[in-house]
């Protein structure tokens, strides 16, 4: 029989690094080992597919329309983004649908599942971003380092790392070095001023995905300071590379690291995180513990795992593959 074909329907173009871009890459990696065949669009208005995975209830829900009608009694699988479930569901009446359209649920960290109904979590899958430790933890001596790693855009409240340092002058040793594109100009402008101010901040601009994973191995910490995130990759990466995380204190952060880790920071308050990026500096002991903590989480994290995940999800429809 031939196999199961599937669209994955994302709003970002190829080419794009754009997160969703990427997951729709990796998913189609893993669905194609599972023995799809697997496109990847950026809109969809007809063809030969069992199955449809959205990106974006928003965005992708043009697509997701022209599915219903096309292919009404065939599987259509959504997957949340942190602007879905943190902004768009409770503000655009037609992200909300989309929940409805959609045969099944996919959230990226557990905390999704409480901004759904009822009804919208008995239909849905948590599935955690996988990633393979790509080299040891290994952060300099000689100062140290903080990364902020993911693209400049206001959901990611990208520079609150750089102001924090503002706030640690006699720390002459605390740097952090930032990478990702700016995604309007303000932001490089920002950005650019913050770098004339202060000589302890770097910002690299976009740099290829292995540089940024050097970057991550080789800091004491990453700071991920987002305002929404439904499942950030880069705390995956994180966490499989056993690097603590000083992470805003957001449900799509809280839903990867667990409830009762001790790295978390007010959303927003640049105070709480230089206390945080202070203690790390003074005290090892402090960043013992976030190791530790992140690498009791490393379980959850493997390609096995999140394999496995769609494996059942692709099943819930097609038991037996064509």
């Amino acid at each position: 029989m031939s196999p199961l074909h599937c669209v994955i329907v994302t709003p970002a173009p190829p080419g794009s690094r754009a997160g969703n871009r990427n997951t729709a890459v990796r998913w189609a990696r893993i669905l194609r080992g599972l023995g799809l065949r697997v496109d990847i669009a950026t809109e969809w208005r007809d063809g030969d597919h069992d199955l449809m995975i959205a990106l974006h209830a928003r965005r992708s829900r043009t697509a997701m329309l022209h599915w219903r009608q096309r292919c009404p009694h065939r599987p259509l699988i959504l997957a949340l983004t942190g602007t879905d479930l943190y902004r768009d569901i409770r503000s655009d009446a037609g992200a909300a649908d989309s929940l409805e359209l959609a045969d099944r649920l996919v959230v990226l960290q557990a905390c999704g599942l409480d901004e759904l109904t009822p009804a919208q979590r008995a239909k849905a899958r948590v599935i955690l971003q996988s990633e393979t430790a790509r080299g040891v933890w290994a952060p300099p001596r000689r100062f140290m380092r903080f990364a902020a790693i993911g693209h400049l855009r206001e959901e990611k409240d990208p520079l609150r790392a750089a102001h924090a340092l503002g706030l640690l002058r006699a720390l002459a040793a605390v740097r952090v070095v930032q990478v990702g594109a700016a995604l309007v100009p303000a932001w490089a402008q920002e950005a650019q001023a913050l770098i004339q101010r202060e000589p302890r901040y770097r910002w690299r601009g976009e740099v290829p995905h292995w540089q940024a994973l050097k970057l991550l191995r080789q800091s004491h910490a990453l700071v991920i300071s987002s305002l929404m995130e439904g499942g950030a990759h880069v705390v995956s990466e994180a966490i499989v590379h056993g690097v603590p995380v000083l992470a805003s204190d957001i449900p799509g952060n809280v839903g990867l690291l667990g409830a009762d880790y001790a790295g978390y920071f007010r959303v927003g308050d640049t105070a709480a995180l230089a206390a945080l990026m202070r203690r790390a500096h003074e005290e090892p002991a402090f960043l013992r513990t976030l190791h530790k903590a992140v690498v009791a989480r490393q379980p959850l994290f493997t390609p096995e795992r999140e394999v496995a995940a769609w494996r059942a999800t692709i099943a819930d429809f097609y038991p037996r593959p064509k």
